[in-house]
């Protein structure tokens, strides 16, 4: 349940970056948006949606890199 909320919240981040975004754009400010989605919101944006996703990907795994059995 924490994983799906943490992926809307990332996702409305990002979404809320991609309405900025259009707006620097429609606006004429093409440098500014360049920048906004290389070095700026928009990346760390993206890069954090990336982290959470691949993290739920390898959080399944024990520390020794295998699938939790739980006890024996």
């Amino acid at each position: 349940m924490a994983y799906a909320r943490q992926l809307q919240i990332a996702l409305e981040r990002l979404d809320e970056s991609l309405a900025r975004l259009h707006l620097l754009i429609k606006n004429g400010k093409q440098q500014e948006a360049m920048n906004f989605m290389t070095e700026g919101e928009l990346k760390e944006r993206y890069e954090e949606l990336q982290n959470i996703i691949t993290i739920s990907n390898t959080g399944h795994l024990g520390a020794m890199g295998t699938s939790q059995t739980g006890t024996l």
